[in-house]
């Protein structure tokens, strides 16, 4: 057996070409996911198949070919650009004598540094061990001695795997309970807000469009925003006042999307998640410059889709217009209700834009409580004059 080590700085990347129109892209994503988790790429490894090999996903020869560019580049760790079956990652790592991690984890561990509040650290932990509840057995042969013996901990014949599980597995259910009592907190301050009158708004939208940068301009809140895949973990609420409308919104930040984002992370996360759903208005951010935008967005929906959200009204804000010819502008659907802005987050150019466009929405909101209000106010009377007819 190998010494495995915990973490390496030096990494090769594995990426096969299964047939996927998207294949560019991801690698492209692949290599900022590394650059985000501070790792150093020596090698890149390619190559396609038809469909993933059972035992190895690469095949045989292929993880061959790993091992020997792991080595001559003095890599200890390797990273698929996959998801990797726990059988498959053991076979890897015994195979290459090397860390084996895939696409899966390695965005868990740079949610892992990301983490700042105690919610997000909470929720990332949640994930990692749902994630690693299935890859107990690895590189280490005592998982699979047996403990033994009258007082131990895990009972007479009860394996040190065994044991782990049932350790891991108590963990995640007291994980889960601490996140159950931040949701009905937040539950409450939702309703406080609510009855209040004051509006949610939630930024949404593919990793790196330009969230956290668009929410420092309108609230000048000094959120970290950097040029890198999840930035931003924790989400971060502001009040906002816009005079146009007399009228204060709640505006969220909430973290990025991504390709093929893990089941995992949605599944731990669905308490902050579940404000998007809640809000009153979504601003789906987008990256206009990026040449795969439509696919960015088509991502952006699904998770919406995904977490209930799918309904909750939405403006389409396409940012970094200064890396177009784009003009600032407005757009509107048939109805003449807004559906997209356009405009640069880092310049303010048609920032005044979106300000006016939630002034819009807040007036509209507004008067639509106001008809409400009153149709509910005739109802009752109407009730009240029925029944008092009967009573005479």
């Amino acid at each position: 057996m190998f010494e495995r080590p915990e973490r390496g700085e030096a990494v090769v990347l594995v990426s096969l070409d299964f047939g996927d129109p998207d294949y560019a892209e991801s690698l492209n994503e692949l290599n900022l996911l590394a650059g985000s988790a501070g790792l150093q790429v020596v090698g890149l490894v390619e190559g396609k198949r038809s469909k993933p090999d059972a035992s190895l996903f690469a095949g045989s020869g292929k993880a061959d070919e790993i091992g020997l560019v792991a080595r001559e580049a003095g890599a200890s760790l390797v990273i698929f650009n996959h998801e990797l079956s726990p059988v498959q990652e053991r076979n890897l790592e015994r195979r290459l004598q090397c860390r084996v991690l895939d696409r899966t984890a390695l965005i868990l561990d740079i949610f892992a540094l990301r983490a700042r509040s105690n919610e997000g650290k909470l929720q990332v932990e949640l994930a990692q061990l749902r994630h690693y509840s299935t890859r107990l057995v690895r590189g280490w042969t005592h998982l699979e001695r047996q403990k033994g013996g009258i007082g131990m901990r895990g009972g007479p014949g009860e394996s040190q795997l065994e044991l782990d599980r049932r350790m891991l597995l108590n963990k995640i259910k007291t994980i889960e309970g601490k996140l159950g009592k931040l949701t009905r907190s937040r539950a409450v301050q939702r309703r406080g807000r609510q009855r209040g009158g004051v509006l949610s708004v939630s930024l949404v939208g593919y990793t790196n469009a330009g969230k956290s940068t668009l929410f420092n301009t309108l609230t000048r809140a000094g959120a970290y925003a950097a040029d890198q895949l999840f930035a931003t973990l924790d989400t971060t609420s502001r009040k906002l006042w816009l005079p146009e409308a007399s009228q204060q919104v709640v505006l969220s930040d909430t973290v990025g999307f991504i390709t093929r984002l893990p089941h995992s992370l949605v599944a731990a996360f669905q308490a902050t998640l579940e404000e998007t759903a809640h809000a009153d208005l979504l601003l789906h951010v987008v990256d206009s410059a990026s040449p795969n935008r439509e696919r960015q967005m088509e991502e952006v929906e699904k998770v919406l889709k995904e977490i209930g959200a799918e309904q909750v009204a939405q403006f389409r804000v396409m940012n970094k217009v200064d890396l177009t010819d784009a003009e600032p502008q407005v757009a509107r659907d048939e109805y003449g209700k807004i559906a997209a802005v356009w405009l640069s987050a880092k310049t303010g150019a048609g920032v005044v834009l979106l300000r006016e466009a939630l002034a819009e929405f807040a007036r509209d909101q507004q008067y639509e409580t106001q008809i409400l209000a009153t149709q509910n106010a005739e109802l009752s009377q109407s009730y009240v004059e029925t029944h008092t007819d009967g009573l005479e």
